[in-house]
């Protein structure tokens, strides 16, 4: 300790004369090192970001498979596996010079070649808080987890082929041809249109196509029987709360990430709207829950803490933590209204996906544009038509073109008895107890 102190005050002393001698030359020297050590802070904050943006998978794996029954949860933790995989790899080789192009502003579809195509020592004036690496990598996870919102809606009956060539088409061209719209300087950003963090160009658009999914692909069987809705209880109600709350603490990158830096004022107020939000949305669940089902519904809370999330992500930067609490309040009581819809529809939505990202993102993206500082509510509204016209438009297109060529769903024995045995040759829940 006593020497660490005094190479402390030897180094204080040298900058001391250093100052005294040049202090031009000092004062240049210490700004160097004050950017430099601001640059590091801030790459560091942006890849505990992207860390905390990779434990959502996780996240999404633990709330599909709680909510979907025992018989096929390896199915659901085989496609929660390789989405990711699929999404990084397919961003990798197009996503991201789709999504961000050296292009002029507003444009509508640009491409700078396939791979990550370097720019001048790896950053450009565009990369003044952290690496052109880091954001790739950050970005890359928001890709993968659009495609992961498919995987709830559509599971237990979807072939894992035909899911599987779905995410490389989604993510590797839809979902980074919509997001360059916007964080790609193109057409919508020139319009106004404001997205934070991906109300619209990441839940939204997976949501849409998910809608999409669970359109061509039917109900499972027995779900819609002579106007009733028949429950299919899931496998692990603790393991859906532990999903829950894991996507909750990735939403701390998810948000706090997207402020593309670590300013501490500008961070702080998007964790502490991020975290009202999702409080404000269990509220809803819960209170809507009881009103509509006369239960204290479990799913309903879990469902309307995401609900929340996703209502707030669009404007978590430009709005005041009162108005982050009312818009989790609506969008958990939205979630609950729009589950009930669904079913009426007989729209067979395994884990409330359509309910979360689509009915939430498309309510977070329009009340930015009502309480948003300094946003307009026309672009708003422009931004969720244009991208949800072409976000579920693709979709459908990819899953008829599979369902007419390949198949996309799995034969009837098969989803009667479980598509882990089937499909995987193995179970998820091994504990067998005798009778």
């Amino acid at each position: 300790m006593k020497k660490m102190l005094t190479e402390t005050f030897s180094m204080v002393e040298l900058s001391v004369a250093a100052l005294a001698q040049d202090p031009a030359q000092a004062a240049i020297d210490a700004a160097s090192v004050g950017a430099n050590a601001l640059f590091t802070a801030n790459n560091v904050w942006m890849m505990l970001a992207t860390v905390l943006v990779f434990i959502m998978h996780l996240g999404f794996a633990g709330v599909e498979a709680g909510f979907t029954q025992a018989k096929n949860t390896v199915n659901i933790l085989f496609k929660n596996t390789l989405t990711p995989v699929i999404g990084l790899l397919t961003y990798t080789f197009m996503g991201f010079s789709l999504m961000y192009p050296d292009a002029e502003a507003g444009f509508w579809f640009a491409f700078d070649g396939f791979g990550i195509v370097p720019r001048e020592n790896g950053m450009t004036s565009d990369y003044a808080d952290y690496t052109r690496w880091t954001d790739f990598l950050f970005q890359g996870m928001f890709a993968a987890t659009a495609a992961t919102i498919v995987s709830g809606a559509v599971a237990e009956r979807i072939k894992i082929n035909a899911y599987l060539i779905f995410t490389v088409l989604f993510v590797g061209i839809v979902y980074p041809v919509i997001g360059g719209w916007k964080w790609g300087a193109g057409a919508l950003d020139a319009m106004g249109f404001a997205d934070f963090a991906g109300s619209t160009l990441v839940h939204s658009v997976g949501g849409w196509g998910a809608l999409a999914g669970i359109i061509v692909l039917g109900p499972r069987i027995g779900k819609y029987v002579d106007g009733k809705v028949i429950d299919k209880p899931g496998s692990s109600v603790p393991l859906a709360v532990i999903g829950v709350f894991l996507l909750w603490l990735g939403w701390f990158g998810f948000n706090g990430g997207s402020v593309l830096s670590a300013d501490p004022a500008l961070t702080s107020l998007v964790l502490v709207n991020t975290s009202l939000g999702a409080c404000a949305g269990a509220m809803g669940g819960y209170i809507t829950g009881w009103l509509v089902f006369k239960r204290l519904d479990l799913g309903m809370v879990l469902n309307g803490i995401l609900a929340g999330l996703v209502g707030i992500t669009a404007g978590a930067d430009v709005i005041t933590y009162g108005e982050s609490i009312f818009i989790g309040l609506v969008a958990g009581v939205l979630v609950v209204l729009s589950a009930i819809t669904l079913d009426k529809f007989k729209l067979d939505d395994c884990v409330g996906a359509v309910s979360v990202h689509l009915t939430c993102g498309i309510w977070g993206t329009l009340a930015t544009g009502i309480f948003g500082a300094g946003v307009s509510f026309l672009p708003q509204v422009y931004g969720v038509l244009i991208c949800g016209g072409a976000a579920f438009g693709s979709a459908l297109i990819i899953f008829f073109l599979l369902d007419k060529t390949i198949g996309i769903r799995v034969s009837k024995e098969h989803e009667e008895e479980g598509m882990d045995s089937h499909e995987h040759g193995i179970r998820g829940y091994t504990i067998v107890y005798n009778e």
